[in-house]
Order: structure tokens, then sequence, then C-alpha cells
């Protein structure tokens, strides 16, 4: 390829819509362009880097296993009400009618197209295990797009269904994705972890996410350098800390506090830590039956993690309820709530709760908060369980050792489904016996287009991206300082056939630009390696041969050049 013949149309200002660095610099690369929200162009070079992405993909699922189909985008309601999720799914399913009113929606998963061919096709153990996987695009209807293709209404995913006889065999699948994932993302080039992680709208009871670490990640992360505990912190285990534990129970007593509202004010006006207040937080419960309200009861300098109480609750939705429904629920306004005395309101508690023996609560009076609280004694535990967002520094839940904290960029998702989609759509299969059997699901993700973005938010610097070598869009950029020099011409020209007869992915800059303009562009792209081809360098019959990922620059002699760089890259894929 020739750079006069790429489209890729580079910017030099800063796009006004960009939120983070990928964003930003695959608009400035002229890699993707904006259609409409959440939806974008690839251009040339964005197209290869996701082939490259795909490619690695496609051999390490075949590698596992693993047999490529093709999955409709557009997929019947029926479906989707046999599995459950149509009414349950949300506002980020696109759905629509076709001219005979029947309703349809755009996959954003494929769960009930995958499990309705395989009920259909799969009847006898003997056929079993099956791993069947696709790339694809896929929709979801985000209500805010944003950070480009990290939030997108509109991308590219890989995604794998396993279906086995039981659990060993789930085990078993599941293993095996777990480490073609974890050569997926070590091909390309990117420091990760796999990390425990919450099911979420996918269903079942484990899953793993795999995170590229990265400081603009949206997730959290917590980590145990001791003993390889990872998860991510809408899932990490909570140990309880005991708190109170030198003091007595004491009698409860009502205390005139005025102005008295957030957590700060009552340590200032006590005298104690947050440790010994306990926050009444409100939420309202969706359900398909309907709407409940819920009391959570956590320590003062603890944190409600809504995942986990969403879990615990088994319900569809949960939302911090309004001030008003507040108000109407307790008398009185928050930062004076409580749980004592009230009135056909469920009250969860966290974990440590009940490990707390002199609590100071709101009163359910404005201006009034209780101290000496017993939680138990003065107050009922309806339910207690893990609910609070674990931090850095708190113990590992398996060894104890302080816990690290990180943020990541999830690009892999993988689940262990077990018989929730076969069980709702009867996907049967007959045993050695002739018995009728349940399949046991997995299903495995990879966001390719994010993982495009995610590696260039691990990778850049002021100039541009830096791409590692396995998924860059060309390995090597020949840039002569000027095109017109016959010598320079010549050299280009012939390392650019040499390279091309090595194996190598080759673009020549013959654009007639200042050497600068060149320089800065292939910078900015991030081609892994840039040969430049000078007047002075040729006088001593020498090329200068740079590294975008580490900057370092080699002269090397011209007849070395294209077997010098062709190693480099050789050994870079390979190490």
């Amino acid at each position: 390829m020739r750079t006069s013949q790429l489209l890729a149309p580079t910017l030099r200002e800063e796009p006004a819509e960009a939120e983070v660095i990928s964003h930003r610099l695959m608009l400035r690369a002229g890699m993707i362009r904006k259609t409409t929200s959440g939806v974008y162009t690839y251009l040339p070079l964005a197209q290869r880097v996701l082939f490259k992405i795909a490619t690695i993909i496609r051999e390490e699922m075949n590698r596992a296993g693993g047999q490529e189909v093709a999955l409709p985008i557009i997929q019947p309601a029926e479906l989707w009400q046999e599995s459950g999720r149509w009414a349950v799914y949300g506002d980020e399913l696109f759905r629509l009618q076709d001219r005979h009113d029947r309703d349809f929606c755009l996959g954003p998963t494929h769960e009930e197209i995958i499990t309705d061919l395989v009920r259909g096709e799969v009847h006898s153990y003997k056929q079993l295990p099956q791993l069947l996987y696709q790339i694809q695009n896929k929709y979801r209807d985000e209500r805010r797009p944003r950070f480009g293709l990290m939030r997108a209404r509109e991308f590219i995913m890989k995604d794998l269904y396993s279906f086995d006889r039981d659990a060993a065999g789930l085990e078993t699948s599941y293993r095996k994705m777990y480490e073609a994932y974890t050569r997926v993302f070590q091909r390309c080039g990117l420091k990760f972890r796999a990390v425990e992680a919450d099911p979420g709208a996918i269903g079942g009871n484990a899953s793993h996410e795999f995170m590229v670490l990265a400081g603009s990640g949206e997730a959290v992360i917590v980590y145990c350098n001791e003993c390889g505990y990872a998860a991510n912190v809408e899932k990490a285990e909570a140990r309880p800390e005991l708190s109170q534990e030198d003091l007595e129970p004491c009698d409860l007593e009502l205390v005139s506090t005025p102005g008295v509202r957030t957590v700060e004010d009552g340590t200032a006006f006590f005298g104690i830590t947050p440790k010994e207040i306990i926050k009444t937080l409100f939420y309202e419960a969706e359900y398909e039956t309907g709407r409940e309200l819920v009391a959570v009861v956590i320590r003062g300098d603890r944190s409600i993690n809504e995942v986990k109480l969403l879990n615990r609750l088994g319900c569809l939705r949960v939302e911090m309820a309004s001030e008003a429904r507040i108000k109407e629920a307790t008398g009185a306004n928050p930062g004076f709530v409580g749980p004592i005395g009230l009135q056909g309101i469920r009250i969860l508690a966290d974990a440590e709760i009940p490990l707390m023996v002199q609590g100071v609560v709101g009163a359910n009076q404005d201006n009034y908060h209780y101290r000496g609280v017993n939680p138990g004694r003065d107050f009922p535990l309806d339910d207690v369980a893990d609910l609070r967002i674990v931090e850095a520094g708190e113990p590992c839940p398996k060894c104890g050792h302080p816990l690290a904290e990180s943020y990541g960029i999830e690009v892999g998702h993988i689940f262990k489904l077990g018989t929730k989609y076969s069980s709702a759509m009867n996907a049967y299969y007959l045993d050695d016996k002739g018995q009728k059997q349940l399949m046991v699901m997995g299903c495995y993700g990879i966001g390719v287009s994010r993982t495009m973005a995610a590696a260039i938010e691990q990778n850049y610097d002021a100039n541009g991206i830096k791409w590692p070598v396995a998924i860059a869009p060309f390995q090597v950029i020949v840039v002569p300082v000027s095109y017109q020099d016959d010598q320079q011409r010549q050299v280009a020209e012939m390392l650019y056939e040499q390279l091309l007869n090595l194996g190598v992915e080759v673009i020549l800059d013959d654009r007639l630009e200042r050497a600068g303009v060149k320089f800065k562009d292939a910078d900015l792209i991030g081609y892994p390696y840039r040969i430049t081809i000078g007047p002075k360098a040729l006088k001593e019959g020498q090329v200068e041969i740079s590294c975008r990922f580490t900057d370092q620059c080699s002269h090397v002699k011209v007849e070395e050049a294209a077997e010098w760089v062709a190693n480099q890259i050789h050994q870079q894929l390979h190490s």
C-alpha cells in the first residue's frame, strides 16, 4: 500500500466531540467517522486492525474446538418471550415491527437464537459438546452513547456458546474458553487481568471479565498480589470488619441534632468516627409484579453496591427512592431517616451491621437521631448479606492480604449459564440411557471493536497511537524525506519491495509532503516501525529505523534494513 492511495484523512485539530483518548486519536488518525450518535463508519486503517483482532480470535476459537456460524441479527420476539427476556431486558433492546406488525429486535446477544438452533438439531449425547461462535455486529440502544467505540449502539462482538451434557462438561468448556481468551489478549499485545464478575442480564451462576488495564477504564477492579484473587468491585467479596468489639450494649437515647444531615455532620456532632454511624438508604425495587420500597442499612464509611443489592433482592432493577417517597414512608427528610420504627418496609442490612453494638441512626424525625443503637434489638434485620463495595487496602477475602486497585476496560466476558436458557426453551438431549436431559450452557463474548479502542487507551503518547505489532494496521512505514529525490525514492522503493517479499505489512509514504508532515502522520497513526530515508544517512549507506513503541532509533545499512526490521517484527510476534 502507498500512502498516496490510502483513505486516511488525518486531523491536526482536537475533535470537540471526543471524550476519551481512543476516540480522539481514532478520529484524528482517520480511522473512524461518526455516522450518528453511537454509530461509526470504520475507515481502511481501522478495518485492518479489526480484521487482525478477529483473525486472532478465530484462530484461538478454532484451536479450542469452536465452529463458526452466522446467526441472524433480526430476531423474532417469540424466542425472547420464550426465554422470558422480552419483557425484562430493558430499554437497551432495539425493538421493531415488520409490515405485518410482528415484533422483532436487533440482536444485542444471541442466547435465544443459538438455543433454538441447537434444540432443533442436537438430540443425542453423542452430538455433545458443541462450541458454536460468530463474529458480527451487535446492537444496544444505549441511553447515552459515549467514549466513541467504548460504549456504542452498534459494535462488533465475538460470541461463542457452549452446549454440554452436564456441569462437568461445562467446566471443561469454560476452562477452554478461559485459556483461549488469555491467549487472544496475550497475542494482541495487551496488559490485562481476568477477574471474577457479576453475570448481569445474561444470567448464570459464574462469570469472569477480561479487563485491559488502563487509567481511563470505567470499571474498577481489586486484586491480591499474594494469592492472585481478582474481581470487579461489583462482584468482589467483602470481609466484615469488627468496629465496636470492645463496646457493651447501652440504652437507646433520642438526641436533638439540628442541622445534622450527613455522616460528616454526625461525626462532628457526636465526636465519633464514620464506622459508628449507620446509614439508611431507601431504594425502589422493580419486579415483574410491581415495585417495593426497601431500606438498606450500612456503616457510615461504606458504600452500597447496587449490583449486589439487585442480586440479593432478585428484582429487575433498583434505583434510589425520591425524597418525596422517603418522606411519605418515614415522615422525615433525608438525613434524619433510620430503620427504627419503620412499618411495612423490609430492612436489608450489610453484613457488618449485626457486628455493631452502639450505633447512631436517624430517628425518622427532622433534627433528631438515636444513639446507642443495637441492631437486631432496636430494629429488625430482615435480611443480612454482603451489600457493600470493596475498596483497596481491605483484606483479600481468600487470604487476608491487602487488596490493590486498578482501572480496567472490559473487553471479554465468559459466563456459566447452566440450564437458564435450555430449561426455559426446552433444549433437551437423550443420554446414553435414552433419558431426556437439559443441555448445560455457557456463553463467551469478546468486544472486537472495543478491544481496538482499549488497545489505544493502553498504548499512546502525546504524538499519537502506539500499536502493538500484532494488531497494527501496518507493521512498517517507509518514509523518504523527499520522494522527489531520485536516490531516496529508489532506496524507498527497493526497501518497500524487499519488505513485501519478506511478508512484512508495509506502507510507503510516497506523498510530495514535507518530512515533518509525514513524521507526524506516522506517529499519529502509530505504525510500530518507521524507516526514514534521508540524505545524511544515505551518504553513509544507512537508513534510520525508529521503533514507535520504545522511541529507540537505530542506524542500519541499506542492504540489511529490510531483514533487520523483519527479524524485529518476527521476534515480537513470537516472543
